[in-house]
């Protein structure tokens, strides 16, 4: 049966960090390509960041570069996100995806508020 169970979401003052995981388990994780996603009230889900396979590649949208960080670990089939200097604006339900030809999992998504 396959997974993606997100955590480390939570309440952050603006400015503060957070580290989000996403554990896989029920394929083969490191042949997948791992990517972030949000969604916040009343809005569309916009793409955060991706990685490759084996870690190499990663991207981000303009608004994330220096500010989130995406890496793997492949031996503990687990993906993260290393959000910094966190706005108000990044406010919303965090999801990891995995994705591989047709293949494309989802998790449930971890709630991330910032908030003072």
């Amino acid at each position: 049966q396959v997974q993606l169970v997100e955590s480390g979401g939570g309440l952050v003052q603006p400015g503060g960090s957070l580290r989000l995981s996403c554990t896989a388990s029920g394929f083969t994780f490191s042949r997948y390509y791992m990517r972030w996603y949000r969604q916040a009230p009343g809005k569309e889900r916009e793409f955060v960041a991706y990685i490759n396979f084996g870690g190499g590649s990663r991207n981000y949208t303009d608004s994330k570069k220096g500010r989130f960080t995406i890496f793997r670990d492949n031996a503990k089939n687990t993906v993260y996100l290393q959000m910094n200097s966190l706005k108000p604006d990044d406010t919303a339900v965090y999801y990891c995806n995995a994705g591989r030809g047709r293949d494309d999992y989802w998790g449930q998504g971890t709630q991330v508020t910032v908030s003072s």
